[in-house]
């Protein structure tokens, strides 16, 4: 098994403790300026930033049958079935829409759409080393620290050429 870290970019520590503080913040306000039946709600923030801190991506891993994104207590995991393109591309997901899921809290993860990808699913952390992963239904961005040697590990073993869309 080959393990890849998942940096945090700028932004990602920017965001996330922005959002962490407002939600602070908020639990606060509620907690001093609310009373009775409404103070019920002074958790709700902490629950969200603690909610979204558990969809944080440490890293990645590689074995002969999946790619592994690791999370803070459990595993996604990607069977390698059906894999037939990785490339490096930076900043691929510049411009995207996020259809469903996180933009910046924790991580950049869920599903998005671009012009370049069409729909795809990611699970990143660094906007600027992005790997795209084509499977054979889908499409899947990544951010391992060291792009390339992602790729590398991925190849080797598996004769699978690479693919850059540069």
């Amino acid at each position: 098994m080959k393990n890849h870290r998942a940096p945090w970019s700028t932004l990602l520590i920017i965001v996330s403790t922005l959002v962490t503080l407002m939600c602070v913040a908020s639990a606060a306000i509620l907690f001093f300026n609310t009373h009775g039946a409404v103070q019920w709600l002074t958790p709700l923030p902490l629950c969200f930033a603690f909610g979204s801190a558990l969809f944080t991506i440490r890293g990645y891993a590689i074995t002969p049958d999946e790619i592994l994104i690791r999370r803070l207590f459990w595993t996604t995991r990607l069977p390698r079935a059906g894999l037939q393109s990785a490339g490096t591309e930076p900043d691929v997901m510049r411009g995207s829409l996020r259809t469903f899921g996180n933009g910046g809290f924790f991580s950049f993860s869920g599903y998005f759409w671009s012009k370049a990808l069409g729909s795809y699913r990611a699970w990143v952390t660094d906007p600027r080393r992005t790997v795209v992963l084509g499977f054979t239904q889908r499409k899947v961005v990544i951010s391992p620290a060291v792009p390339e040697a992602f790729i590398r590990d991925l190849e080797d073993g598996t004769g699978m050429a690479p693919k850059s869309r540069d």
